[in-house]
């Protein structure tokens, strides 16, 4: 009941994932997204697979979503091994439990959102068709990594007008966004009537907040020394989630909202999971708090 927004966070797939699961189950996240970096490539995922299963147990939680993280529109060997992670991450995601494929999208490096487009359309056609008879959804991460419209190295899946045109480029049901709002506030981008209008293509969250310094912004604006914002986790920064799962619910959204950490200025380190537990807590606070059924 009331899990049709699951609150979650997410767990690195290297080193031992089932052992941290186990440590952190208990303080009630409902479901883990597992990331596995640039590669998935040397895994043994049936057998990571099974052990996730069984450090889950019968709490109930889910694992929400699998995802890689690297540039697959490139042709360095790295790169290759991202668009091979692709396809074996899509073909195995039933053994987690989930139908979601998560990542960047890639781009030619060094090169504009518009000329990575066509690239874009080469390699993700097939990898979505592949989706497609597997029953996977793929969604692409929001985070422009350090890139804009004109030049970058990761990802061009940061900015409405790209959304545009992907969806134009790969048409498909199964193709969408893994969004948060921190990476439009941190671009001074009030996130709510993005969200309002692209929340059908939403079909990951990511639990991350910001913290926008207006005074900084005012004073020195947002290309001096001075840093005038900051990723914050949820329940610290400067976002409303109430507003945000309200809207996400209005969409029709169902899925899971898992809490990216470790990026917190002050609730990192030894805080790290004091933070993390607090954003658990504030988000299903969120949500409505408690399941209460109606009187019949």
């Amino acid at each position: 009941m009331h899990k049709d927004i699951r609150i979650g966070t997410i767990v690195r797939a290297a080193g031992d994932p089932a052992g941290y699961i186990k440590q952190i189950i208990k303080h009630g996240f409902e479901s883990f997204q597992l990331t596995f970096g640039g590669s998935a490539e040397g895994i043994d995922l049936p057998k990571m697979a099974e052990e996730i299963k069984e450090a889950i147990g019968d709490s109930g939680a889910v694992i929400s979503a699998v995802g890689v993280y690297g540039n697959p529109l490139e042709n360095e060997e790295k790169d290759a091994e991202t668009r091979r992670s692709w396809d074996l991450l899509i073909k195995n995601a039933h053994l987690f439990g989930t139908d979601i494929v998560v990542g960047f999208t890639g781009r030619l490096r060094g090169k504009s959102i518009d000329e990575s487009m066509p690239k874009f359309k080469e390699v993700f056609e097939p990898i979505t068709k592949l989706a497609s008879d597997n029953g996977v959804r793929i969604a692409f991460e929001n985070c422009d990594m350090g890139g804009d419209w004109k030049s970058g190295d990761w990802n061009i899946a940061h900015t409405p007008l790209a959304w545009e045109m992907m969806f134009n480029a790969v048409p498909s049901d199964n193709i969408g966004l893994e969004w948060e709002p921190c990476h439009q506030m941190v671009k001074l981008i009030d996130p709510m009537p993005q969200l309002k209008k692209w929340v059908g293509k939403m079909f990951h969250i990511h639990g991350k907040d910001a913290s926008v310094h207006w005074d900084i912004v005012k004073e020195y604006g947002v290309t001096g020394a001075k840093k005038f914002a900051y990723h914050r986790t949820p329940g610290f920064g400067d976002s409303n989630w109430a507003d945000i799962i309200s809207m996400l619910r209005m969409g029709g959204f169902k899925g899971s909202i898992d809490i990216e950490g470790w990026h917190d200025p002050v609730y990192k380190e030894e805080l790290e999971m004091t933070g993390q537990v607090h954003a658990l807590n504030y988000l299903k606070n969120c949500r409505g708090g408690e399941f209460v059924s109606n009187p019949v």
